[in-house]
Order: structure tokens, then sequence, then C-alpha cells
């Protein structure tokens, strides 16, 4: 991945749909779409059994069918996600020093379609927030890197602290602000301009608007070959390329819940993409993931969610094939970049908090 501000990079979402009024105690903050996906889980584990009796992935354990009045009271959190972080007590897994490193989970290669398939339906299933003129799309994450530091003539490799990441974009694109350590001042930095010709930046599938995104077809297929013709020239190869444009989408944007899950039929029908039985994000939220390894550079990108409720929580890339960087000094299990998806939500304007 690449934290460049201008390439912009999400999950599923929420709203009222005009519930009744009912007398409920407010649970913990962030819990509110933690029991509604968990129900939405039991309810796709339900019909997928009645309907096709379809084996389970082994690496997904069955979700606990909540009341539902608790399913009521998450309802009432309008257009916004947020994502509790796990057990923190090992969130990168870091190892002794300061670079970013992380055991690697086994690979199942003919795992990812059933998997992909089970994301889809709970993405489908989501409710989309209705945005008010004027508002603008709020995306909070975390993040952390490692990269090779060079002083005169002496390498070493470094991570750079987890920090929140938060930007700010108007749903036709023209309007932004984003505020991230180490890429902007503590003030952040504007996200409105012009390109190097002088010209109001079209959108397109690098660097999309909310409006754009609605443009997209939500046929797979056709969905896939838009992306590969878009993206024709790019990266290490089509396929690579095609994942990569797949999951940058999923972390800085915040498409319908129909073009979600048209992603994710998309990324199956992308060779080389399969599951690894555990991963950890950002935020030390461990999950499975849906992964490719780009064999030009020996990195795996891994898309990652929650085991239970399929949610997406967020995206990492690890060296897991020979050595990288200057020198060789990224090795195998160091986590080159990390990106978690913690807050989703339209707000009313730039450097408003939900």
């Amino acid at each position: 991945m690449n934290p460049d501000p201008d390439k912009t990079r999400t999950a599923n979402r929420h709203e009222t749909g005009g519930l009744p009024a009912i007398e409920e105690h407010d649970l913990p903050q962030g819990r509110h779409q933690f029991h509604k996906e968990r129900l939405m889980s039991q309810i796709h584990d339900d019909r997928s059994a009645a309907a096709a009796r379809t084996p389970r992935n082994p690496f997904l354990r069955k979700a606990i069918l909540l009341p539902a009045a608790t399913v009521l009271a998450g309802a009432l959190a309008v257009g916004v996600l947020v994502l509790t972080p796990g057990d923190t007590q090992h969130p990168l897994d870091r190892a002794t020093g300061p670079v970013l490193t992380t055991t690697l989970g086994a690979v199942d290669a003919k795992g990812a379609p059933l998997l992909l398939d089970r994301i889809s339906l709970a993405a489908a299933g989501a409710e989309a927030p209705n945005a008010r003129a004027g508002q603008y799309i709020y995306i909070e994450t975390r993040a952390a890197n490692t990269h090779v530091k060079t002083i005169g003539d002496k390498s070493t490799l470094v991570s750079d602290p987890l920090h929140t990441r938060r930007s700010w974009r108007s749903p036709d694109g023209l309007k932004g602000w984003l505020i991230e350590p180490g890429n902007t001042g503590p003030e952040g930095i504007t996200l409105e301009g012009r390109d190097e010709q002088g010209n109001v930046p079209t959108p397109h599938l690098g660097a999309p608007s909310h409006d754009y995104l609605a443009t997209l077809p939500t046929d797979p297929d056709a969905l896939l070959r838009k992306i590969y013709e878009e993206t024709e020239g790019q990266g290490n190869g089509k396929d690579q390329q095609a994942f990569t444009t797949i999951g940058d989408l999923l972390v800085e944007s915040w498409p319908t819940p129909k073009l979600t899950a048209a992603l994710y039929r998309a990324a199956a029908k992308i060779p080389g993409v399969v599951t690894v039985d555990s991963a950890t994000d950002a935020a030390g939220r461990k999950g499975v993931a849906v992964a490719r390894l780009d064999e030009t550079s020996g990195q795996r990108t891994e898309w990652i969610f929650d085991s239970r409720t399929f949610t997406f929580l967020g995206e990492r890339t690890v060296q897991v094939k020979g050595d990288a960087g200057e020198g060789g000094l990224i090795k195998p299990g160091t986590v080159v970049f990390t990106h978690a998806v913690m807050v989703r939500a339209f707000v009313d304007d730039i450097k408003v908090v939900p």
C-alpha cells in the first residue's frame, strides 16, 4: 500500500430506517455495529445451511445470536461505523526491537472463493447510511510502516510509530482535508486543488470520489473487467494490480453495500488469491485474511476480516518471500505497512469528528 495522501484507498455501515422509540440503555461506544454484524453472520449461516448445506470454512467460528433489543439499540447509530480495538496487548505482533514483525499465518490456496462468498453476503446485507447535502465522508484509520532509512553510507530498518490518520472528503471529491502525523502538520493539509496541468482532477479508480463509486458496475465480471482495463500497465502485473486497487477502495473510501459485495466477488475471480488463517491489524484485532503474494517483491497483501462477523478490519503488507529493501534488510515476517479502519461517518464539516 502507498500512504500517499493524494491516493485514496473500507467496510460496512448503518442507518436507522425510521425505528420506533424504545427504552434502552446505551451500549458502550462502538459495540452497536459489532452486535448487529454478529446477528447478520448468524442469519447468513442459518440460510446457507438450510439452502445449500455448504461446508463451513474451518477458519470461521459460529456467531452468537443476540437479543433483538440489543440489535435495535445498535441501529440508533446513524451513518456511523465504529470498530473497537481488540486485544491490544501486542497490537502489532511486534518483536523485540524497532521493527514491525509478525508470524506468518497458514495459507489455503483454495479457500478464497468460499470465504469471499461469505464476506460478500455479509457486506450486501449491511445498511447504507444516508448523507445530507453538504456533508463530508470522515474516515479514521490507524497506520504504521517499516522502511529502510539511510544516513550517509549506513542503512538501517526502522518503523514509523503507530498513528491515527483522519481524512474528510466531499462526495464529489473536490474538497477535503487530511491530518496525519508524519505526513502533515498538527492542523493538517487541504486535499482541494488542481492537478499539475491546472485542471480539476477527474475521479478514477486510483483516486475515487464517493460520487464516482456510485457509477461503477455492481456485476462482478463487469467490475473486474473495468479494473483490469483502467489499471493496465500499472504495478507488478495485472492480477496483482487489480487486487491492490480493490484493497485501496476498501480501506479509504466508503462504497455502497452492493458495490462492496461486488468488489469481494470480483476479487474471488483474480488468480492467485488465497486465504490466511490468522492476521492482526494495526489496532491489534485478530482475524482471518484474504491475500495475494506479489511474486516480484515477495510481499503479501492481506485484507483482514473479523472471523465471526466478516467485517473488514484493515489491510497490511508483509514480506513473506526473500529479502527486500536496500541491502536486503527487509526480512520475511516484516510488516511493511499496516492500516486499520476505525471509524467511517458522515459529518457536517471539515475537521468535525463524530
